[in-house]
C-alpha cells in the first residue's frame, strides 16, 4: 500500500481494485459483499497511516472515478477527482469559492468526508449537496445541512456510505484574480515545506481552545526534528511529520504516541488526530 498513502508507508493489502467507472464500482462492491469479503474504500490516501502487516480483505481505490462539469454555478465532481483539479477547473470556468482547494492533497470523496479545512474555509462552506450509496448500491443525493457538519468533521463520518459526488455552490469571479490567489496559497504550501518529504501533511487538528495552532504547541517542547528511525517531526513545522526515506507504519505512530505524551504532560492538552490508523496493527 506504500504508493498508495501520501507517506509512501504500508504493507500489502489482499487484494487491490481500481474500478474506471461507477459500473465497475458497483461490481467490485456488490462481489466482495456476496463473497463475504471486507472492504476497504481509499480515496488519495493523505490522512492514512497503513500498517506494515497490511490490509485484510479487499481495498477499492476510489481515484479513477473522475469528472468535472459545471453548470449555473455549481461544479459537479466525482468521488476519485483531486480537489487541486477541481479548484482549477472552478477556476477556468470563472467561479470564485474553491481557492483554498489548490494544492489540498486528496480527493473530493476524502474531502468531503473529513470536511477538509484550510485557510479559513472549509469543504461545507461551499457544498451543496453529496451523493452517497450504502450497501444496497442505491445512490441518494442529500443536501447540505450546516448544522451537520463541523470542525473537520461531517456526517459521513458516521454512516456507512460511499460518496459518489459532490456538488459546489460557486459564485462568479475574475479568472485573474482567483488564479492569483491559487499561486498565493501554493507558494505558502511550498514555504512551509508540504512537499518536501513523503507526510500526511497536518497530523493533528487545530484546537482553538488551546490558544496556538498544534504546530506552535509542538514547537515550543523544542520537539522539532525528533525522529523515531526514518519517521520525523519535520525539522521545519512541528505539525507535519515527515517520512526521511524507509520509515515503517511502526515508526510513524511510536513517533505521533510520543508526542502526544509529551504535549498531554507538559501542557496538559489533548491532541486529536488528523491522521487515521488503517489495517493490520499488532497492538
Amino acid at each position: 500500500m506504500a504508493p498508495h498513502t501520501s507517506f509512501r508507508i504500508g504493507g500489502p493489502a489482499d487484494a487491490y481494485i481500481a474500478p474506471r467507472d461507477g459500473e465497475e464500482l458497483a461490481d467490485a462492491r456488490r462481489a466482495c459483499r456476496e463473497a463475504g469479503v471486507p472492504v476497504f474504500l481509499l480515496g488519495g490516501g493523505t490522512n492514512l497511516l497503513v500498517a506494515d502487516g497490511g490490509i485484510r480483505g479487499a481495498v477499492i481505490d476510489l481515484t479513477g472515478l473522475r469528472g468535472i462539469r459545471t453548470a449555473d454555478g455549481v461544479l459537479y465532481a466525482m468521488a476519485g477527482t483531486p480537489m487541486s483539479d477541481a479548484a482549477a477547473a472552478a477556476a477556468a470556468a470563472g467561479l470564485s469559492g474553491l481557492e483554498f482547494a489548490w494544492c489540498l492533497p486528496g480527493t473530493v470523496g476524502g474531502a468531503v468526508w473529513m470536511n477538509a479545512r484550510c485557510y479559513d474555509r472549509s469543504v461545507s462552506d461551499v457544498l451543496l449537496a453529496v451523493v452517497s450509496s450504502g450497501d444496497d448500491l442505491v445512490p441518494r443525493r442529500r443536501e447540505v445541512r450546516p448544522d451537520d457538519w463541523g470542525y473537520k468533521r461531517s456526517p459521513y463520518q458516521g454512516l456507512r456510505e460511499l460518496i459518489l459526488s459532490a456538488e459546489f455552490r460557486l459564485e462568479p469571479g475574475d479568472r485573474g484574480r482567483t488564479e492569483a490567489r491559487m499561486a498565493e496559497i501554493k507558494a505558502d504550501r511550498e514555504r512551509k515545506g508540504h512537499f518536501r518529504f513523503p507526510s500526511a501533511g497536518s497530523t493533528f487538528k487545530n484546537d482553538r481552545a488551546f490558544g496556538a495552532p498544534t504546530g506552535a504547541l509542538i514547537d515550543s517542547l523544542g520537539l522539532r526534528g525528533l525522529a523515531v528511525g526514518d519517521a520525523q517531526v519535520a525539522p521545519y513545522h512541528g505539525n507535519i511529520f515527515i517520512n526521511k526515506g524507509h520509515a515503517t507504519a511502526a515508526d510513524m505512530l511510536e513517533l505521533i504516541r510520543t508526542v502526544e505524551r509529551n504535549v498531554a504532560d507538559r501542557l496538559g492538552f489533548r491532541l486529536e488526530r488528523e491522521v487515521i490508523l488503517a489495517g493490520e496493527w499488532r497492538q
